[in-house]
């Protein structure tokens, strides 16, 4: 049941988030937008475990490098958060146009030289990430906004 209550307070998290911040920042180019409607974005939950005493340096990695690259990808970075009862853990949503879209994004983001780069001079006192899980969510047709 713990676990239940922490992703259900996760995507309401989110969704509150979403729904008071600038809807323009998060709509895509369609023709539906000149009619003033939205198009759905396909919104992205990423979970990182660190390795002990590494969430610090993630956290800086973000911050300084890792979200600038996502834009450059076409990654709309959402929220970031740091659970107050998991240490080590890095949670963060981000949104994309659509499945396709996201497959692209991470596709060029991992291929990217200055990705590369970075990954590689972060991770010189050992890796900062040990598991990652994903999950792809769609607004339901009651969100307050999609």
């Amino acid at each position: 049941m713990q676990r239940t209550s922490f992703w259900a307070g996760i995507v309401l998290g989110v969704l509150a988030t979403v729904a008071v911040s600038q809807s323009s920042l998060f709509q895509s180019a369609t023709a539906d937008e000149k009619e003033g409607k939205q198009t759905p974005m396909l919104y992205e939950l990423r979970t990182y475990y660190t390795p002990e005493g590494k969430l610090d340096a993630l956290n800086d990695r973000f911050r300084m490098y890792t979200m600038k690259l996502f834009e450059k990808h076409g990654m709309k970075n959402i929220i970031y958060w740091t659970p107050v009862d998991k240490p080590n853990t890095l949670i963060y949503v981000i949104a994309h146009k659509d499945k396709a879209a996201a497959d692209a994004s991470w596709e060029a983001f991992r291929n990217d030289p200055e990705w590369k780069k970075v990954a590689e001079e972060t991770q010189r006192n050992g890796k900062l990430v040990e598991k990652v899980e994903s999950v792809y969510l769609n607004p339901t047709d009651y969100s307050p906004h999609k």
